[in-house]
């Protein structure tokens, strides 16, 4: 809702009829109207006008509305879902949304916490970016190196999903190898980087050893691919299979 000027989203969610205003060359049915018997949701509802929260308000009270330029109401049976960043009651308090509206919109609220307050689902959002971007790009990109992973866990995320996905965008355009590290991801999250090597303890071993052999376990013991995914070298797996004595059985 916020990407369109008010007459454009009025004439976008009711329609109008020819003549309405200038450019209106023929008649334009509304997102109302098209779901009718089903549902439309409608995105950053905090950031409306006045006067469409109030055209809003009608429609889900009455079921009615009408197009812009015509007098005669249009019955509609839809199901709104709305959604917005904004703190609704906030703005209820500070004159800037409805107060019938809000209450009218929350029926059932469903509140989804930023991404930095439910990093688990993290790992899941990754495979799924993996794949999507794969077919995007005609690329066979197989994971994510350890250190990587674990800079992306460290991160704020301000933006949130979207930021993560932009993140790794920006990994597969500059990665050419099996596996994204580090050196893929944006300039900004070097820091975090230095951070987690600074972290690395000598008695780490026991973590290192679990998290190789995790990788050998996804790869189905495929050295060269898990060397991939934890961002080191087929010599450098090798030794270090050797120095902890993994083996295929626990």
């Amino acid at each position: 809702c916020a990407a369109l000027s008010e007459t454009l989203l009025e004439s976008e969610l009711f329609g109008h009829v020819r003549g309405a205003f200038t450019g209106a060359i023929r008649n334009k049915m509304g997102r109302f109207e098209r779901a009718h018997g089903g549902t439309i949701f409608l995105d950053e509802i905090g950031d409306i006008s006045p006067r469409m929260q109030l055209r809003l308000l009608r429609v889900i009270e009455s079921g009615e509305f009408e197009r812009v330029g015509e007098s005669q109401p249009v019955r509609v049976n839809i199901r709104v879902v709305a959604a917005t960043n904004q703190d609704l009651k906030q703005k209820v308090a500070a004159g800037e949304f409805r107060e019938d509206l809000y209450y009218r919109l929350k029926v059932v609220e469903i509140h989804l916490p930023s991404l930095r307050d439910r990093r688990n689902d993290i790992p899941l959002l990754l495979e799924h970016f993996l794949k999507k971007f794969n077919r995007t790009f005609g690329r066979d990109i197989g994971g994510i190196s350890t250190d990587a992973f674990n800079v992306l866990l460290l991160h704020s995320w301000p933006g949130n999903v979207r930021e993560l996905e932009n993140t790794i965008e920006h990994a597969f355009v500059r990665c050419r190898q099996g596996a994204i590290t580090v050196d893929h991801l944006p300039q900004e999250f070097s820091e975090i980087a230095l951070q987690v090597n600074s972290d690395n303890r000598p008695d780490g071993e026991l973590q290192e050893a679990q998290r190789i052999r995790r990788a050998l376990i996804k790869t189905d013991w495929n050295k060269t691919r898990a060397a991939e995914l934890l961002g080191m070298s087929r010599r450098t797996i090798y030794r270090k299979i050797d120095q902890y004595g993994i083996t295929a059985k626990i």
